[in-house]
C-alpha cells in the first residue's frame, strides 16, 4: 500500500543515484523504508545497507530487492543510535526521513551516529522539506481530499485519500490523521503520521551540533538555489 501511494522513480530517486556514483563506495540509508531509492542504488553495483525501525518495510525491501536480483543488506534498527561497526561513503537520509523524529535531541543524535558512520571523505545528504508558514497556519483539523495522493489498488481499485492536520507549534509537529477510502470501503485505513518542521537557521544549529557540516543546500532536484521559496531542503553535509 505504501508503495502504491508513494511510488518510486523519479527526480529524487535520480539524484541519489547520481550522488551515489559521484561519491563511489559503499551507501547506508537511514530510514530505507521499502527500498525505493536505496535498490536503484545497489542495482547501479553499490555496496548497499539499508537501516530502517520497521520490520514490515525492511520484509517488502528484501522482497523487492529479491524480485529484482539486487543484493542489499537490510537492518532493522533505530536510526537515533546505531553501530553498524563499519564506515560509509555516502549516507542518506531521503524523503523526509529526518522529520520523523521530533526531539531536537534525537535528531542531533542521529547527525551523529550517521556522522560516526563516515569514512574519509564521506558525505551525508538528505531532503526535507521548507517549511511554509502559510502552509502551517492551514493545518486546522479539518479532513480534505488530497487529490494528487489518488491512487489504483489491484484488488480495492480506486482508492481516495483525505487528510486532517493540525500544527503543534510548541513541538513544531504537523499531527495528521489520514484517512484511505473506496466507495466500497470507507476509511479501510486510517493512519496517524505526525512531521516536524526544521526551520532553515535551525537546521544550520542541529547540523553543527550533530558535528557535520553543510557544503550546498539546494532547493530542487536540479540543484538549483536554496532560497525563500523552496518547499525543498536538499542537503550535502561532511564530517565537521
Amino acid at each position: 500500500m505504501y508503495d502504491l501511494l508513494f511510488p518510486g522513480g523519479g527526480p529524487a530517486v535520480d539524484f541519489y543515484r547520481a550522488h551515489a556514483d559521484r561519491q563511489g563506495g559503499r551507501v547506508l540509508e537511514l530510514g530505507c523504508g521499502t527500498g525505493g531509492k536505496l535498490i536503484p542504488i545497489a542495482a547501479d553495483g553499490h555496496p548497499c545497507v539499508g537501516l530502517d525501525n520497521s520490520a514490515q518495510m525492511l520484509a517488502e525491501a528484501a522482497r523487492k530487492a529479491h524480485g529484482q536480483g539486487v543484493a542489499v543488506e537490510w537492518v532493522q534498527g533505530d536510526m537515533r543510535a546505531f553501530d553498524l561497526g563499519r564506515t560509509f561513503d555516502l549516507v542518506t537520509i531521503p524523503a523526509n526521513s529526518l522529520l520523523h523524529l521530533h526531539e531536537a535531541q534525537d535528531l542531533v543524535r542521529c547527525l551523529r551516529s550517521a556522522r560516526d558512520h563516515l569514512a574519509p571523505g564521506g558525505r551525508v545528504v538528505f531532503d526535507i522539506f521548507s517549511p511554509s508558514v502559510h502552509l502551517l497556519a492551514g493545518a486546522d483539523g479539518m479532513r480534505r481530499a488530497r487529490e494528487s495522493l489518488t491512487f489504483t489498488d489491484p484488488v480495492r481499485g480506486t482508492v481516495r485519500v483525505e487528510v486532517a492536520e493540525t500544527y503543534d507549534a510548541r513541538d513544531q509537529v504537523t499531527r495528521g490523521t489520514w484517512h484511505l477510502s473506496t466507495d466500497a470501503e470507507p476509511d479501510f485505513a486510517v493512519v496517524p503520521l505526525e512531521i516536524r518542521s526544521i526551520f532553515p537557521q535551525e537546521l544550520l544549529l542541529l547540523l553543527e551540533l550533530g558535528g557535520l557540516r553543510l557544503l550546498d543546500r539546494f532547493g530542487d532536484w536540479s540543484g538549483g538555489p536554496f532560497t525563500a521559496q523552496s518547499q525543498l531542503q536538499l542537503c550535502i553535509c561532511e564530517a565537521a
